[in-house]
This record gives structure tokens, C-alpha cells and sequence, in this order.
């Protein structure tokens, strides 16, 4: 392969197999591969390095490619300043279109994309973004003042990457200008990096969701350690709600010694509860991840959740009636109170279903309000918490429904 390739190539490399390479080559190879690198690309494989062979690779570098790797890799950690890169090209609102043309033939090879041509005033204020199709049909005597809307968008360069990813989604660009917080144009972001972006983080929120946290590396490569610790913290700690599900169980001994037809129905009520609040819960979740609703929108979900609870619940409900109404005529197992059972179970069914969905939709919202990430731990914990307190609804109800009777 010849050296313009070589390095396109290693660029879309795996992590590991990136670093497998860099430990084969020779440091003449190596700062030839680097130099030629993307600066976001390179400050992504810095970035996954040991601090020790980060430094080494660092020296490597040209004076110039040192000081722009060492300019990006300042930025905060997951912000924006990390993704972005300043290969663009800028041009200048008192400049015609043939002053533009002649620049782009000349600086234009090292840009990351000239799709879109940056403007920008003296001190390199960003004023606008225009197309580069806009100038190549424009009159080459036009000047670049007469083709600007001041119609642009700008990411900033301190904030997290996923706010790039959100204004991405809201506006048709393969690239969008990062400016510092005097609004000074510092780079630009690609699309390419934003779907990289995007997919680390449905990945990360897939394995909280699981009450796992991020793994931030392939499954395949993680060390066995490191992945039974991250896999063991909630365990543990829904483990020990599973054990307020014993707790309860004990608690209502009598109840069950009395009326052991009680236990058949412990399974369908503990799920219809957690069920109904993990969807809750993820439904909350995704929407406030993309910012379909807000904390101060916790109200109108609530009304939102409790309506929809009452619904799927009496949907439920009747289901459960029915099915209990069918199995004591065909077989007469429930004996002379059946309607009684049926009664409690179509009632602890709706209160169940409505408090699975009320502590499924406002859990993220109180996880969000401590700082804490909803998808952190908001759909296990819900079920866990479900399990217990429907055995709670589910014993209150038939203590009150099946006094005298069964009980």
C-alpha cells in the first residue's frame, strides 16, 4: 500500500488492532503513519492509550501535528473538542468567488470536507457556512458577502459529544463548525465521528438498561475481571430487593397457609406489575435521552402514565377474570368463592399495573433530578420494586375482598 493508504487504512482500524501495530512498528513508521493521520482520528487512538505510550507517540509527532494533537487532547474529556478537527477551509466575506476558488485548489487537500466553506471575519470570528455548490454556480465576480444568510449553526467546543449528536439529528449536515466561547471558529465536526458517537452511546444505555454499566470496550476484549465488576454492582444491589420480596412472602404466611390458591396467582401479579413499569420506564428514558420531554414535564407524564395504568390495567384485569371464571367451569377448582378470587384478582391486577406504570414513568425523572443517569438502573430497579409492593397491593386486597370468606 502506499503511504496515503496505509494510513486511511490503520484509521479504520479496531482499537486493538491499532495498538497491536504501533507495538510492531519502528518509530520512523510510526511518526509517519501519526503525522498523517486526521487529528480527530489520531486523538481518538491517544485517547485509549496509556498515558506513558501516549507521551512517547506524542514526541514522535512534528512540531506542528504535536502542537495541534496536544491543542485537542486539552479539550475536556467526551466534549466536543475531542471530536472535532481543524482541517477546514475558511474564507473571508470580502473575497469573490474566483479569490475562493483559487484558495480551495490551493489549502483544499488537507480538508477534511469542502462541502461546506467557513466565513469568517478578521481574528476568525465565524459569521456564516455556505455550500460549496452555492459558489461553484455563483459568478466568479461574485462576492462572498452576497452569497452568506447568517443562517448557520455551531457547535461549542466545551460541550458534551452527545449534544453533537442531538443537533445533528435536527439538521441536515455532513459537518458542522465548533467555535470556542468567544465564538471563534476552532475546528469542525464530521458526520463520520457523529454515527461513531451515537452508536457508543445506544450501546451504553442498552447495557445500563440491563443494569450493567458501560463497558467502554468490545466484550470480546474486556478482561474477565473488569467485567464481572461492572456486571456485579446492581446484582447485588437488586439482590438485596429480591430479599424484601422474601421479606414480604414471609409476612403474609397466614395469609397463604389460609388460602393456599393465593400462591398460584403470586407469578402473573409480581409480572404484570414489573412488566408494565420496565416499559413505563424505558418509554421515559429514551424520551428524555432525546429531549421529546423535560424534568419539569414530570407532571403532565404522570397524568399521562395513570390514565394509560388504568387502562392496561382493567384490560388486564378482565383478562384475569375471565381466565379464572373459565378454569372454575370447566373444573370447579376455586370452589363456591371463585367470584370473590376473580373479584380480587381483577382489582389488584389495576392497582398493580397503575403503580408499575406511575414508578416506571417518574423514577428517571428523580434519578435525572439527583445528577444520576436514568438508564442507569431505572428499569431493574422499577421491577424489584414492583415485586414488592405487588405482593403488598396483592395481600391488602384480598385480606380486605376475602375476610370471612377464605380468609
Amino acid at each position: 500500500l502506499n503511504q496515503d493508504l496505509s494510513v486511511r487504512s490503520f484509521e479504520l482500524l479496531p482499537f486493538d488492532i491499532q495498538d497491536g501495530l504501533l507495538k510492531g512498528l519502528g518509530d520512523k513508521d510510526l511518526a509517519a503513519i501519526l503525522d498523517e493521520m486526521s487529528p480527530d482520528d489520531r486523538t481518538e487512538l491517544f485517547e485509549e492509550l496509556p498515558g506513558k505510550v501516549m507521551r512517547r507517540l506524542l514526541n514522535l509527532l512534528s512540531a506542528e501535528e504535536r502542537q495541534v494533537a496536544q491543542k485537542l487532547l486539552g479539550y475536556p474529556e467526551d466534549s466536543i473538542g475531542r471530536l472535532m478537527t481543524p482541517d477546514y477551509v475558511a474564507i473571508k466575506p470580502h473575497w469573490t468567488v474566483q479569490d475562493v476558488l483559487e484558495h480551495i485548489r490551493k489549502f483544499g487537500h488537507n480538508s477534511e470536507t469542502l462541502n461546506t466553506l467557513y466565513v469568517v471575519e478578521k481574528g476568525g470570528k465565524l459569521i456564516d457556512d455556505i455550500d460549496v455548490n452555492k459558489v461553484l454556480l455563483a459568478d466568479p465576480d461574485t462576492k462572498v458577502s452576497e452569497l452568506m444568510d447568517h443562517q448557520f449553526v455551531a457547535l461549542s467546543a466545551l460541550d458534551d459529544q452527545e449534544e453533537a449528536v442531538n443537533i445533528f439529528q435536527k439538521h441536515d449536515r455532513v459537518a458542522l463548525p465548533v467555535v470556542n466561547t468567544k465564538g471563534i471558529l476552532v475546528g469542525i465536526v464530521t458526520i463520520d465521528d457523529v454515527f461513531d458517537i451515537a452508536e457508543e452511546e445506544a450501546t451504553e444505555d442498552m447495557q445500563k438498561l440491563a443494569a450493567v454499566e458501560a463497558l467502554d470496550e468490545p466484550y470480546m476484549t474486556i478482561s474477565l475481571p473488569k467485567l464481572i465488576r461492572k456486571r456485579s454492582f446492581w446484582l447485588i444491589v437488586l439482590f438485596f430487593g429480591q430479599m424484601l420480596t422474601a421479606t414480604a412472602l414471609d409476612f403474609f404466611q397466614d395469609e397463604l397457609s389460609k388460602a393456599l390458591v393465593l400462591a398460584v396467582f403470586i407469578p402473573l401479579i409480581i409480572s404484570s406489575g414489573g412488566n408494565t413499569g420496565s416499559q413505563a420506564a424505558t418509554l421515559i428514558i429514551r424520551a428524555l435521552t432525546i429531549g421529546e420531554i423535560r424534568l419539569r414535564d414530570w407532571w403532565r407524564v404522570m397524568k399521562r402514565e395513570l390514565l394509560s395504568g388504568l387502562i392496561i390495567g382493567s384490560i388486564l384485569g378482565v383478562l384475569g377474570f375471565l381466565r379464572i371464571a373459565v378454569v372454575q367451569n370447566i373444573t370447579g377448582q376455586y370452589g363456591e368463592h371463585w367470584l370473590l378470587l376473580a373479584t380480587t384478582m381483577t382489582v389488584t391486577l389495576v392497582a398493580v399495573v397503575i403503580w408499575g406504570t406511575l414508578s416506571g414513568s417518574l423514577l428517571p425523572f428523580v434519578l435525572k433530578r439527583l445528577g444520576v443517569d436514568p438508564a442507569t438502573s431505572s428499569a431493574p430497579l422499577v421491577s424489584t420494586l414492583s415485586d414488592v409492593t405487588g405482593l403488598v397491593i396483592y395481600f391488602s386486597i384480598a385480606a380486605f375482598i376475602l375476610r370471612g370468606t377464605l380468609l
